[in-house]
Order: structure tokens, then sequence, then C-alpha cells
């Protein structure tokens, strides 16, 4: 039953991936969207506690660990892209079941047998292929380090998710501590951003400009005004997609082993190269298309043993 809930979960972030995709091509403010996706968590996790009637204890409180750790995950991903080669930042934010696995032995003992061991490896290896890119050298490691403390962030993430369930903490609780942690940090940080602008623009030297042509009754028809309020709410749709994949993978991690359950959720890469090529008409590389049918070998080896 964990490998199907591990299967959904990928399903679901990878449609987050694509809603991740489609806002970065828009002039909206990153922080104000995700402060949007977690709220859109915290809200209907608090519904949850009280339709499934679940208790608030102290072990829920590993909830908040897992919003910073999703938070600092989040932030120094996107700072990665920003200052470092988009491939390599790609490559190492694929590699969280690599550290997942290290801690779940360090902390839980969690072995793997020799096949669990061989399907993990393969899937990881296909992963990798497919996140790799033909323009990365050794010469070009800009962003290394932002992108390796995403991905520690990232696989702790997943470890403090799945402490949650060996404390016995219920679900929504937990959910909830995780989504108003992340919603107060993004809310903060664009809170920040929108002083640290206003205060650049206060200081900058004052150019005259040349008063704007007028614009036709057509400019920017059909176009969305990305306002604060826009974005929020487009944040609050987004965050459907994430909460649901934070479900399956506390459900998935409830019963599953936790390397295993890391190793397949990070196949929601699939679905987001599925939506380049449906959609966006990108052909696969040979390369991509051998990393798919390597994923997919790991996960029939997964199910078969």
């Amino acid at each position: 039953m964990w490998l199907i809930l591990s299967l959904l979960a990928a399903v679901s972030f990878g449609l987050r991936g694509i809603l991740y995709h489609a806002a970065s091509r828009q002039r909206l403010d990153r922080s104000l969207m995700l402060c949007g996706v977690f709220c859109t968590g915290a809200v209907l996790s608090l519904l949850g506690v009280f339709i499934y009637g679940q208790t608030w204890s102290l072990s829920a409180l590993t909830g908040m660990m897992m919003g910073f750790f999703s938070y600092g995950a989040n932030a120094c991903m996107f700072k990665g892209f920003a200052v470092g080669k988009p491939s390599l930042i790609a490559i190492l934010t694929a590699l969280p079941p690599v550290v997942v696995v290290f801690l779940a032995y360090l902390l839980w003992g969690e072995t793997l047998s020799m096949w669990q061991l061989l399907s993990f490896v393969v899937i990881v290896s296909g992963i990798l292929l497919v996140r790799y890119s033909n323009d990365l050298s050794l010469d070009n490691l800009q962003g290394a380090g932002w992108g390796l403390l995403a991905t520690l962030c990232f696989g702790m993430n997943d470890v403090t998710g799945k402490l949650s369930t060996i404390l016995g903490a219920d679900m929504f609780p937990t959910l909830f501590f995780m989504f108003i942690t992340g919603t107060l940090c993004f809310g903060l940080s664009w809170g920040i951003e929108q002083r640290s602008r206003a205060a650049a623009a206060s200081l900058s030297v004052r150019v005259q400009e040349q008063p704007a042509p007028a614009s036709t009754p057509q400019a920017g028809r059909g176009r969305i005004r990305w306002t604060p309020r826009n974005t929020f709410l487009a944040g609050l749709v987004v965050g459907l997609t994430n909460i649901s994949g934070m479900v399956l993978i506390l459900s998935a991690f409830e019963t599953g082993i936790t390397s295993l359950v890391s190793a397949v959720i990070a196949l929601n890469v699939l679905i987001i190269l599925l939506y380049t090529r449906i959609y966006l008409r990108e052909r696969f590389t040979p390369l991509e298309l051998t990393g798919m049918a390597t994923a997919f070998i790991g996960i029939v080896l997964l199910r078969m043993f």
C-alpha cells in the first residue's frame, strides 16, 4: 500500500511542479505566491483536525520543523537557480533520497534488503539521468552550495515527516504546524522584500520620465494583472496539490521504509517531463528516455521484491 501512496504523492508533487513552472513564467512575487500555497495547507489541515477529531499533541510540533525545512529548501533552491547553472541545481535537488537513506539508518537503524537497495540505486540513477544536462561541466559549479543546502533541507523534511509518524502524532495537527510555519516564514520574507524594494526606491535618484504613450483599449487584454491579491490567490490554488502530496507522503511513511518512500516520491520529475513533452512540445533526449526507463525498472523491482 505504501508504494501506491508514494506514487500518488509523486503525481501530486509533479502537478505542483507543473504549476510552479507555469507560475515562473509569469511576473508574480514568488514569496507571496508560496505564502498562499502554505496558507491553503494550513486552513485545510485545521479543517481536517475538526472533521476527523484528531488530537493536538506535543509530537505534532514536529510539523514546525517540517515547515522550517520546507521553507529553507524552497528558498535555497530558488537562490541556487538565480546564481547558478539550472542543470547543476536540478541534479543536486534530485538527491534527497540519498540524504534520507543515511539519516534513516543513523536515527532508526533502517536497513534495506539487497533487492530493496538495488531498487533504490536504480530509481535514483534514473532520476539523475533524467535531471542530467549535457551543458553541465566541472568548470561551472556556481550555486552548488545553495543546491546542496536545498538537498539537505528536502531530505530533513522527509525525515521529520517520518519522525512524526514514529512519535504517533496525528496527521492533520502535524500538517497544520508545518503549513502555518511555512506561511509565516514566506509572509515574513515577502514583507522584508517589500520594505527593501521601498527603501531602494526611496534612495535611488529620481529620473525625469517621459510620459508613457497612451494605451489602446486592446493593450494588455487577456493578460493577468499580477497584483498581490491575484498572486496570493494563485498560491492558494497551487496549495491544493501541495497538501494532497503531504497527506499522501505521511500516509506512506506510516508503513513504508523512509528511504524507499522518498525515492519513489522523487519520481515526480517524470510527471513534469511528460508535461513538457505534451504541452510544451519539447522532445525527450535519449538520456532522458534512458533515465525514465531506468526509474520505471526500479519501481518494477520494488513491486516484485
